[in-house]
């Protein structure tokens, strides 16, 4: 993932949906940067390695932000490219994507973030929250004068029901099928 909020929120979203899977950690870029087929494979190898044998992961997921670009274009050099450069890893290698960014997921649960933030949540719509434009800062915002922190986002995430941002969601869905191992090969 690309940044330290997904790497706290990430854990609490997943709780009690990924049945039999467990996130052991989350990894993000080294000075929040962009995740790029050569940072995801050196974050790949550096988990793999460091584990004994017998704990080495039976599965990577790489969450990628579009950024408002289409998802086809952001996972397309990333699902040609990192598994063959991985060669002698044996795991599965899924991709996911967060439409924006992964603060577009919160506002699919408006009922709760609405709730959390005590305030109305403005002009979106939280029955497509893959739509909103630039959802962070849209959060930053309703937050005022509250800086927005990775401490923030995980007591933000803990109060939200992922259940109901999978069913609004169809990125979070995606990505919660390939922490399933589901297919999350669809970008539509």
């Amino acid at each position: 993932a690309s940044g330290e909020t997904e790497r706290v929120a990430l854990p609490l979203l997943l709780q009690g949906l990924a049945e039999g899977v467990m996130v052991k950690d989350v990894r993000i870029t080294p000075r929040h940067g962009t995740v790029n087929v050569n940072v995801a494979e050196k974050i790949i190898r550096s988990v793999w390695f460091e584990a004994a044998a017998a704990e080495r992961p039976h599965k990577f997921v790489v969450l990628l932000d579009t950024d408002g670009s289409l998802p086809g274009d952001v996972l397309a050099p990333m699902r040609e490219a990192l598994p063959s450069r991985l060669q002698g890893i044996d795991a599965d290698i899924q991709f996911a994507y967060a439409q924006e960014h992964l603060e577009a997921w919160y506002f699919a649960d408006a009922n709760r973030l609405r709730e959390y933030l005590g305030r109305d949540l403005g002009k979106v719509d939280s029955s497509q929250p893959d739509g909103i434009p630039n959802p962070k800062l849209h959060l930053k915002n309703l937050l005022g004068p509250r800086p927005y922190t990775s401490l923030v986002s995980s007591e933000i995430a803990s109060t939200l029901d992922a259940a109901t941002i999978a069913e609004r969601s169809p990125s979070f869905h995606r990505f919660l099928a390939a922490v399933r191992n589901g297919d999350a090969g669809q970008t539509a």
